[in-house]
């Protein structure tokens, strides 16, 4: 990257970033494109890739902090207009007459003066020689080790996503999975828990950085495949019960199955609700931390078929609650 580099491109807009953006909105601005703009998830597109290639640019030179200081005062001394590296027209007012006024070079300014030019190759002082004594960097290039027609700042490397689809046991107890990527197998502990969705991130597990930089991180996207009884919801297990109307009526005691296959006897209250989720303590998904419960939802089973003794029970039984509302005040409360 050259002097002249530095004058015409706008790092903060590369990234979308305003100019006084702290170093953690920098970054996670670079995170961002970086990934919307990784050639791996634009493969052929060649926009994308100049787009990258912009974004790391701007992102090495923002990121260093002496760096930043040297580009924010090269640009407030032009005040962030473009000008060019060589003669202009009659009156152009170019970034040379702006250095020959700085240090006394005897330039003039304006129509028919002689102007003084700055160049960047042969053997006399470049742009980048010029703002190197400027910033006291002893007439070394502000711009890195690569000399003044460019450098290579230490690069974080980009993110790696992927995704993992677990058995549910697994993902209630905790597991291991190997994943290829880039052609290397990676070992990702998946910790006991893990509900559906969830990223894990694996530092330093992603790209490899550029000139020292960070390499970046491995994002692993956990798919939990479906138990025909159980749901994970954080640490508890979910599961439905079905009972009958007379034993959500009058009470029971249900024997409901764990996910460790032992079996745990449950009181279930007379008059119960449909739906009503009743708790068993401890016997959710276990981590080094803590431990969740077992949730049981009873669902109340309508028969779809009666028989004539079993249709009279209840007519009898609605002839003796004759006279309760259940849906008292719901017009009521509908129209609040």
């Amino acid at each position: 990257m050259t002097g002249q580099d530095w004058m015409e491109k706008d790092f903060y807009a590369v990234l979308g970033v305003s100019k006084d953006a702290d170093d953690a909105a920098i970054k996670k601005a670079y995170r961002k494109l970086a990934r919307q703009h990784h050639p791996d998830q634009n493969q052929g597109n060649a926009a994308a890739e100049n787009r990258f290639k912009e974004i790391g640019e701007a992102y090495a030179v923002l990121s260093d902090p002496e760096q930043r200081r040297q580009y924010d005062a090269v640009r407030a001394m032009a005040g962030g207009a473009r000008f060019s590296a060589g003669a202009g027209g009659p009156g152009a007012g170019g970034f040379e007459d702006i250095l020959g006024a700085m240090f006394g070079g005897g330039a003039q300014t304006g129509r028919g003066g002689p102007r003084v030019r700055y160049t960047q190759s042969g053997g006399g002082a470049g742009f980048d020689d010029i703002l190197g004594s400027m910033f006291g960097s002893g007439g070394r290039s502000p711009y890195g080790s690569a000399g003044p027609t460019g450098f290579t700042a230490p690069t974080p490397g980009a993110d790696i996503v992927a995704q993992v689809t677990l058995p549910f046991r697994s993902a209630v107890k905790g597991t291991t999975a190997d994943l290829e990527v880039n052609g290397r197998t990676i070992t990702a502990r998946i910790p006991a828990g893990v509900n559906d969705g969830k990223k894990i991130r694996l530092r330093g597990k992603g790209r490899p950085g550029v000139a020292g930089g960070p390499p970046g991180d491995l994002v692993v996207t956990v798919h939990v495949a479906p138990h025909p009884v159980w749901t994970l919801d954080g640490l508890d297990l979910r599961m439905s019960v079905p009972i009958t109307f007379s034993e959500a009526a009058l009470g029971t005691t249900l024997e409901v199955p764990t996910l460790d296959g032992a079996v745990v006897r449950l009181k279930v209250p007379a008059g119960t609700p449909s739906g009503r989720a009743l708790r068993v303590k401890g016997r959710g998904v276990q981590t080094v931390k803590a431990t969740g419960d077992l949730l049981v939802t009873v669902q109340v089973v309508v028969p779809q078929k009666l028989s004539k003794k079993a249709r009279d029970a209840l007519e009898t039984f609605a002839a003796e609650s004759d006279g309760e509302d259940v849906r008292s005040g719901l017009a009521e409360r509908a129209a609040e």
